[in-house]
């Protein structure tokens, strides 16, 4: 029987679809300096993660036992890949199962950055009771989403849910991916209605230049997709979007750019130096938070769950 850790959790459909193939499964969280140990103790086939925990070549070269490392989610920039795989390894993980969840975060963000919610929702417990007509007046000018330009970096599986919202909302798209010329999109209306759209790839300066609202979705990257060069080619009042990865925005030309005005809101999912993020991001007045949790969903995560057991029984079964 093969042995499983889900060390950043798995949805109980997913145990369910494990267990039901009769493999064993633990949810254990075991510390980081731990899990060399514990996987060696245990004899560990399988180690799941997601961006918690971390594999690299020591835990590869130290537990021979695994035969899979899988990762509930998208992104594997914690994962030693090739390593793993030139050792024999399985990696494996679950592209497609998040991407509507990370999409519909976006427009979170999106929708309470144009209605000023983010600092509505700090300044009301506050002052709603002695301020209220101060505060009414404060974010009397919010615009929106409809006729106006969403730019996307980015235009994998989410890129492209993100896309498809925008066009549902009435909104313009431009998009920009090295690796494609145009996509192609079928736009569900409701009621099984579906819409064909094509969307050619513009040039990232094109992008960046006349989009009202950018959102990226990149792989993490040596160094920032957007710095101080490419804030000050944005209109003016733009809004910016990260949930992709920490480290894919330079977070001083960020705030920068938030205090000059040039920017006039950001929705950050993701953020350097994560789990510990930078104090002065987190009390900007102008930046809307959430801790990483584009793809905590319920739904999403049962479709993680039983992807990850469908091929990990693909492979062991």
């Amino acid at each position: 029987m093969a042995k499983i850790l889900a060390n950043d959790g798995i949805s109980p459909s997913g145990v369910e679809a494990l267990e039901s193939n009769g493999y064993e499964v633990s949810t254990t969280n075991v510390a980081q300096e731990q899990l060399i140990n514990h996987i060696n103790e245990n004899q560990l086939d399988v180690l799941l993660v997601r961006s918690a925990t971390t594999v690299r070549k020591d835990l590869i070269d130290a537990c021979p036992s695994l035969k899979i490392i899988g990762r509930g989610g998208v992104g594997m920039d914690n994962i030693d890949v090739d390593y793993a795989r030139d050792k024999g390894l399985h990696v494996i993980n679950t592209p497609a199962a998040s991407s509507s969840s990370v999409a519909e975060l976006v427009f979170a963000h999106l929708y309470g950055g144009v209605r000023y919610l983010f600092d509505a929702n700090r300044q009301m417990p506050l002052e709603g009771d002695t301020k209220f007509k101060v505060l009414k007046k404060n974010y009397a000018g919010g615009s929106e989403l409809r006729g106006k330009t969403m730019g996307i970096i980015g235009f994998g599986r989410i890129g492209q849910e993100t896309a498809k919202i925008a066009l549902g909302v009435g909104m313009n798209v431009i998009a920009h991916d090295p690796f494609m010329e145009k996509a192609a999109l079928k736009v569900a209306l409701g009621n099984d209605v579906t819409v064909d759209y094509s969307i050619p790839m513009a040039s990232f300066e094109t992008v960046i230049r006349d989009a009202d609202f950018i959102s990226l979705h990149v792989p993490a990257q040596d160094k920032p997709v957007i710095g101080k060069k490419e804030f000050a080619m944005m209109k003016k009042g733009a809004g910016l979007i990260n949930a992709a990865r920490g480290g894919v925005i330079d977070e001083e030309a960020l705030l920068d750019a938030l205090d000059s005005g040039q920017l006039s809101f950001a929705g950050l999912d993701t953020f350097v130096n994560e789990p510990k993020p930078a104090m002065k991001v987190l009390m900007h007045p102008n930046v809307s938070l959430t801790p990483h949790i584009g793809a905590a969903t319920k739904e999403a995560q049962d479709r993680i769950g039983t992807e990850l057991a469908q091929q990990i029984h693909a492979i062991l079964g």
